[in-house]
């Protein structure tokens, strides 16, 4: 089977204008998870190491980029990614008056590399249907 990217068509508003007919668009729609074992197992079968030691070291490898995150560094994972830390809150007139209250929001900011961006050249697409929305239950 080749690979390819689910997708269904979903309708959008205008927030602005919510009594104006909204736009059709693709949207996404996820075929399930990849977890950390399931990355190792599927790692393991490329290469001569267990899953055990790839499991190490992508367990090794959460808590590096995170202490280097904290430290204030940008993390590049080889051609497949960047990843830094971003802040934005609100401002002050002077220099002198700011400090770290007024920061509101942090937040990782993710830049896929050429081996991201070549995946996204080459991607294949199939239509489905949407996944139909979780129903809420009643609160008792």
């Amino acid at each position: 089977m080749d690979k390819a990217l689910t997708y269904s068509v979903v309708e959008r508003k205008d927030p602005a204008s919510p009594e104006v007919q909204g736009k059709f668009y693709a949207q996404a729609q996820a075929r399930g998870e990849a977890g950390i074992r399931e990355l190792s197992q599927r790692i393991q079968q490329m290469c001569t190491v267990t899953r055990a030691d790839v499991m190490a070291v992508l367990t090794a490898l959460e808590d590096v980029v995170s202490d280097c995150l904290a430290n204030g560094e940008i993390v590049r994972l080889g051609e497949l990614c960047s990843l830094r830390v971003s802040l934005s809150g609100s401002g002050t007139t002077t220099k002198e008056e700011y400090h770290t209250g007024l920061i509101e929001k942090k937040r990782i900011l993710f830049t896929g590399g050429t081996t991201l961006k070549n995946m996204l050249g080459t991607l294949k697409y199939e239509r489905v249907e949407q996944k139909p929305k979780k129903e809420e239950s009643p609160q008792p």
